[in-house]
């Protein structure tokens, strides 16, 4: 919850450029995803490229300078 407002924000700043899925991790679709995504926490940062790879991931907090920096 403490992330949320830097993830909106993120959300705005870079629309068409990135784009934000949340998972409800409490939900069967999303405890599939924590397995697949081996996710140990909640909350879990994962940062993806354009081709699906994940770059990086973050567990309890999100540094926006790092996501600007991910962009290609």
């Amino acid at each position: 919850m403490a992330a949320e407002p830097i993830v909106n924000g993120l959300e705005t700043e870079l629309a068409g450029e990135l784009e934000i899925l949340q998972v409800d991790v409490y939900t069967p679709s999303g405890r599939e995803l924590s397995k697949i995504y081996n996710n140990i926490g909640t909350p879990t940062f994962i940062f993806f490229d354009p081709n699906g790879d994940e770059v990086w991931r973050s567990f309890g907090s999100i540094d926006p300078d790092k996501v600007r920096e991910s962009l290609p």
